[in-house]
């Protein structure tokens, strides 16, 4: 019986000015304050997609659904490239 490759789930690591979404050893996403206190923002990225939120929650849900749409893309794509 053959064994599948299976992908670590991604998980949010906390640093000193950033928050990393990381999957094994690569980092897939993140989020940083942008300015100080209430007048901060959050700008973040995942691959080629970049926003701002308001509040940390925001930000990361959305580094979470690009990640999750991209993922969802590739593998729609992925699968004709043998063809």
């Amino acid at each position: 019986m053959a064994t599948r490759n299976k992908k670590a789930k991604p998980y949010w690591e906390r640093g000193y000015d950033t928050h990393g979404y990381w999957q094994d050893k690569k980092k897939i996403g993140w989020v940083a304050l942008d300015g100080k206190g209430t007048n901060g923002i959050y700008r973040w990225q995942a691959g080629s997609r970049a926003g701002e939120a308001k509040t940390l929650g925001e930000a990361k849900r959305a580094v979470e659904e690009t990640v999750l749409s991209l993922a969802t893309q590739l593998s729609l794509f992925g699968d004709t490239a043998g063809d």
